[in-house]
Parts: structure tokens; sequence; C-alpha cells
């Protein structure tokens, strides 16, 4: 029966674990550890319409009558 040959094993393992570091050094430097509290706003923002100055009305087609 023939032994295992477990020459290599030091040096797959070792590079291995030196690629598995780079790859998660890689990806802990694009996420901030810290973000600064955004501020509050306080009153909402006022959005202009074009219908909010004039008065309208709306007719519905189930509401007019029929003559």
């Amino acid at each position: 029966m023939p032994q295992l040959d477990t020459s290599t094993w030091f040096t797959i393992i070792t590079s291995m674990l030196l690629s598995l570091f780079i790859l998660m050094q890689l990806k802990l430097t694009k996420h901030s550890p810290f973000s600064p509290p955004q501020p509050l706003m306080t009153e909402k923002p006022k959005h202009s319409a074009p219908w909010e100055t004039k008065w309208t009305k709306t007719y519905l087609p189930h509401s007019l009558h029929l003559h």
C-alpha cells in the first residue's frame, strides 16, 4: 500500500491562508467602521406642485347625471 505524500501540504495550506487573509483585508477596506450620524430634518420640505395654487374640481364618470 503506497504512502500518502504530504510534502506539499505545508506550502498549499500556507498559500491558502495567505490568500484568504488578503481577500478578507480587501473586503474589509471597502467598509467604513463608523459613519457619523446625520442631522435630522425638523420640518418637512415644501414641494410645489402646479395644482396646489389653483382650485380644481374632478368630475368622476359615474357622478355625471344621465339625461
